[in-house]
């Protein structure tokens, strides 16, 4: 977990002045994630090169938090845990992954819909200000 720990804390790191605190993926409960075994991780050379959490959520996958670790960023290794998420939701036989950024997060904005994820919500909860996608699963 600690390995976890420090890609998130190392991913979100740069949010951090934007947002003005600690995004949520900072200080998540990891340790809570893998005891449920919600959490995938991919490795490179025997290191963690980036982590998915993500857990059935009523009748969707809930893909609460991805990462990758910014010595391996452009290396598809985040459009792969996504697409772990979405096989997974699959072989649960849930039809839909749902998810929410920070609009700060301006890659993210651009990402998802490229990736077939549409935008359904924004609002702000908790003191951050979110935007909310979804996307169908065929």
């Amino acid at each position: 977990m600690p390995a976890i720990r420090a890609c998130a804390e190392e991913a979100y790191a740069p949010y951090v002045p934007l947002i003005g605190r600690a995004p949520a993926p900072m200080v998540a409960d990891f340790e809570a994630h893998v005891a449920r075994s919600e959490v995938w991780v991919a490795e490179i050379a025997g290191a963690l090169a980036g982590y998915v959490v993500c857990f059935p959520k009523g009748p969707d996958m809930f893909l609460e938090n991805v990462a990758v670790h910014t010595a391996f960023s452009g290396a598809g290794i985040g459009r792969a845990l996504i697409g772990q998420c979405e096989a997974l939701a699959r072989s649960l036989g849930l039809s839909q992954v749902t998810l929410y950024t920070n609009v700060k997060m301006t890659a993210n904005l651009s990402l998802y819909p490229y990736l077939g994820y549409r935008e359904t919500d924004r609002r702000n909860e908790d003191g951050f200000e979110r935007v909310y996608f979804r996307k169908t699963l065929t």
